[in-house]
């Protein structure tokens, strides 16, 4: 496909060249496409919330008491469900939106191709997956207001935390999203092979009906096995499920065992598929995972920070530890500190009576000086907190080598004999060449 050919400066040898700059007006083309594609995400997003919004506003009001007491648990399960299954459809229409676009983009070589498109991939997959999480960790209850001052989004009031916090929420929608995806993708694994694998029979059948029917060899079964489509769904799999374990962590700690259950299925799901319905595939050299361990860093890197973020802002840890310092030991009085009263110009406007809402806010709905030491403490708390788990991570890093020192004597050890075969090889054809001189 490239359009001319050139000499490579180092071989010497003429082979398919694409100009760069061409190259870089396509990659930034595609990169437009891909900013397009997370606009989408995040419009199905503001969808999703608008759904929660309008669904626990229909239950409330219909009159049901059980349904009234119950609208917030109805609405953020249906709405998870709903925000899953357009998260795996914009993950197939992605998917080979992706392959074409890194095509159309003409990498010069395998590895830079695989690792285009696979950072194309997890981009849009991180996005597209850990939107929702984020914003009901982060942004879901921050921007409520106080009555008579209310936040609202296209004419709707901003969403707010149920009385057991966003910590709550964010578990359900977790585990929602992240078992649910376990158990499609399972489905899939197993049942995808089994129906390709019965369609390539089929073909097969008809092609044979007019010959002799009599039994093939064992090769030639071998060989009309459905081909191995390789292992990058695996890896962005397994990415996506480190991703699920460590940056949600805090909120959900029961994540590492659904991802221990489910890889001890998916060993067992891959050990069927690549046996008896895959053709087997051909190996081929590499030197690494490639651009997979710089992600796999990245998760790890941004999930302290996170996790951080997650204990203190989103859990009610710091806040009952300064009520603790500053007030009392025991928490006695503890949730009634934490409502506020609601501002006399609300009660003078409307038929309005006096109510309460959980704030560290003044009568008049400025917030309160406790707001602004939490705030301080949250911050310090941060900073304590990464810089402590990055220096772990640093010091086991430095006490566990990458190569073990047994290994590595043995490498020194084979490229010291490599040299010494050399030079001998060297001082051998010196020799010869001293005894038999040119004519």
């Amino acid at each position: 496909m490239a359009p001319r050919m050139e000499q490579n400066p180092i071989t010497g040898v003429k082979e398919p060249y694409f100009a760069k700059r061409d190259r870089l007006s396509r990659i930034m083309t595609g990169s437009m496409a891909i900013v397009i594609m997370l606009c989408v995400v995040m419009i199905f997003l503001v969808s999703v919330i608008m759904y929660r919004g309008i669904v626990s506003v229909v239950m409330y009001h219909m009159g049901n008491a059980i349904l009234m007491t119950q609208a917030g648990n109805i609405a953020n399960i249906s709405s998870t469900l709903v925000n899953l299954a357009l998260i795996l459809l914009m993950s197939q229409v992605y998917t080979s939106l992706a392959e074409k676009l890194t095509r159309w983009e003409m990498h010069r070589t395998q590895t830079l191709h695989e690792d285009a498109f696979t950072f194309k991939v997890f981009i849009f997959q991180f996005v597209n997956f850990y939107s929702s999480p984020f914003y009901v960790a982060f942004f879901k209850g921050r921007f409520v207001g106080y009555p008579g001052q209310y936040g609202t989004l296209l004419g709707l009031r901003n969403e707010e935390c149920g009385p057991g916090g966003c910590l709550i929420e964010l578990a359900q929608q977790l585990f929602i999203i992240m078992v649910g995806k376990q158990i499609i993708s399972n489905v899939q694994e197993f049942i995808i092979p089994k129906l390709k694998a019965w369609r390539q029979k089929r073909k097969l059948a008809r092609v044979r009906g007019a010959q002799i029917s009599q039994e093939p060899p064992r090769w030639e079964e071998d060989y009309e096995l459905i081909e191995c489509e390789g292992l990058f769904e695996e890896y962005l799999e397994m990415v996506l499920q480190f991703g699920f374990i460590t940056i949600f962590v805090a909120a959900f700690p029961l994540a590492p065992l659904f991802a221990l259950l489910n890889n001890w299925v998916e060993i067992r799901l891959d050990a069927q598929k690549f046996v008896c319905e895959y053709r087997r595939p051909v190996a081929y050299r590499a030197q690494n995972i490639g651009v997979w361990f710089f992600i796999l860093e990245v998760l790890a890197q941004t999930s302290v920070i996170v996790n951080a973020f997650l204990i203190a802002f989103t859990s009610d840890f710091l806040p009952r530890l300064l009520y603790q310092y500053e007030h009392d030991s025991q928490l006695q009085g503890y949730v009634n500190f934490t409502l506020a009263y609601s501002p006399p110009r609300y009660l003078a406007t409307g038929n309005h009576t006096l109510c309460r809402y959980k704030a560290f806010r003044d009568a008049n709905g400025n917030y309160t000086l406790f707001y602004w030491k939490l705030l301080a403490v949250r911050l310090g708390f941060i900073i304590a907190f990464e810089h402590v788990v990055f220096f772990f991570l640093r010091l086991i890093d430095w006490l566990v080598p990458d190569v073990p020192g047994s290994l590595e004597l043995k490498i020194k050890r084979e490229r010291y004999l490599a040299k010494q075969a050399l030079a001998d090889n060297q001082e051998v054809l010196l020799t010869q060449a001293a005894f038999h001189p040119a004519a």
